[in-house]
């Protein structure tokens, strides 16, 4: 290692040692003969002092905010007075006797403290940006949380399975992105917009507890709380009932929350069923702080609807997704507008945090929920199949959730927007302006993708078609006539 130490190692044990420290020039502050450097890592920042008498004097003298250099020098105990309590390094300064230059920084595109810096430059310089405190704490404590997880369904006996990223398109709601095949002319894979239906099939493999902590990818208009990836605890049972899983996250949440934030969360949480929700709070995502007078109140919303009308569509589709139990399905085809399903909502601070439900473990339940989702035999045989066909193996009864692990983080930092407790995320167009994507590819990487692309037409040019149109259609009328 070139350092003997990170910067948080440093402290008053010790004093009159010889150390090497590494990181990156916070502050350099220039008094006469003497020149005071803030070091800085992701660990904690050190004053170090040079002398004018020290040959890397002037070289110091030159360094600009936020380079990497090297230090070697001696732990000295600040003078009386000039401590600095605010940092665990404040009580001792590096005396240095030798700098190395590891790399300069040109100047900076904006200044790592200013507040209210453009979003989109921000994210162009993202690994600038993250050097930033704030950021910094966000990402370690994502960390934390997502390994308190890790631990808690360890002990539980879960076993922690990666899904493929390159499946097949089925309608789940939001749009997929799609990925076209070299090898298979023609044909694509989709994005996960979650890893539903393997979690399901795990479950019929006989792996009655399975977790991931799980990338997730949906072609949605954004807004502040969402990105076209984002990520989720993501967990499914064999032989549960919904008060089964109402335990486990209660009893996850809580293991988390005491371990990362040493805050005791009171359990069961309080349940309030759909139409209660909507009729009292006119909103099925009730912020019940209020009422509570809790910092972090935790809510299940039940009974949802199994299905709703789409006037958009102008047909029935399912609520939550075609994979829930009905909780009666001798009434599927009676009155399926009136029918509960077996899901559930946990929101925290009028966020919904998680989405769960028992799923359809019976092949000729799920078939008769496509055919009210107006999904024929046929369509029901080519989309889901592969589903229908393990249901039909002696499929477990089973359930599971996903809790939406951005969102938590955001509500647990304060934080604006999820994109501050992400590392690099896309800005609010859906676009890395760091990397420049989504981006144009050449035409052999087209060609070996069997793809064309249709170039946009532009508006004066859409009118202008659009026109000749309609005028054609004005001309076969009067034919007709």
């Amino acid at each position: 290692m070139l350092r003997t130490h990170n910067l948080g190692e440093i402290d008053e044990s010790l004093i009159g040692k010889k150390v090497k420290i590494t990181g990156w020039i916070d502050v350099s502050r220039e008094h006469g003969k003497v020149i005071f450097v803030d070091l800085r890592d992701r660990y904690g920042k050190v004053q170090c002092v040079i002398i004018q008498k020290n040959p890397d004097f002037e070289k110091v003298k030159k360094l600009t905010k936020e380079s990497c250099i090297l230090i070697e020098g001696d732990v000295n105990r600040r003078p009386k007075g000039s401590e600095n309590k605010e940092l665990k390094s404040g009580d001792v300064e590096i005396f240095i006797n030798k700098v190395d230059i590891l790399n300069n920084c040109p100047a900076l595109p904006f200044e790592l403290d200013e507040k209210n810096v453009n979003e989109d430059l921000r994210l162009k310089y993202r690994f600038l940006d993250l050097r930033r405190t704030d950021l910094q704490k966000n990402l370690m404590f994502r960390h934390k949380f997502i390994k308190a997880f890790r631990d808690y369904f360890d002990k539980e006996n879960f076993i922690e399975v990666e899904t493929p990223f390159l499946g097949k398109s089925t309608p789940e709601g939001a749009r997929d992105y799609i990925v076209p095949s070299r090898v298979n002319a023609g044909k694509f894979y989709a994005l996960p917009q979650s890893p539903q239906l393997y979690k399901q099939l795990l479950m019929v493999s006989g792996f009655d507890k399975y977790l991931q902590i799980a990338r997730c990818m949906r072609d949605e208009d954004l807004r502040a709380d969402r990105q076209p990836e984002f990520t989720q605890v993501d967990a499914e049972m064999s032989f549960v009932e919904e008060e089964d899983i109402y335990a486990v996250v209660e009893n996850s949440l809580k293991y988390v929350f005491k371990e990362v934030l040493n805050i005791n969360l009171k359990t069961p949480f309080k349940r309030i069923p759909y139409d209660e929700s909507m009729k009292k709070y006119n909103s099925d995502k009730p912020d019940l702080r209020p009422e509570t007078k809790e910092k972090y109140a935790f809510t299940w919303i039940v009974d949802f609807p199994m299905f709703e009308y789409s006037k958009e569509d102008k047909k029935i589709v399912a609520a939550h997704h075609p994979f829930c139990m009905p909780s009666d399905p001798s009434k599927l085809e009676k009155d399926p507008l009136k029918i509960r399903a077996r899901t559930f909502d946990l929101v925290l601070n009028g966020t919904e945090l998680l989405s769960g439900s028992i799923r359809i473990h019976d092949p000729e339940i799920q078939k008769r929920v496509f055919k009210v989702l107006g999904i024929n035999e046929k369509e029901a045989e080519e989309k889901f199949g592969f589903l229908l066909r393990a249901l039909s193996y002696g499929a477990p009864v089973h359930g599971g959730f996903a809790i939406g692990l951005d969102r938590l983080i955001q509500i647990l930092t304060d934080s604006s927007s999820i994109r501050e407790v992400i590392a690099f995320p896309k800005n609010q167009s859906a676009q890395d302006v760091m990397l420049s994507a989504p981006a144009e590819i050449d035409l052999k990487q087209l060609k070996e993708a069997h793809i064309s692309v249709i170039e946009e037409k532009k508006k004066d040019e859409k009118k202008t078609e659009e026109g000749k149109i309609e005028n054609k259609g004005k001309k076969e009328v009067k034919k007709k006539k």
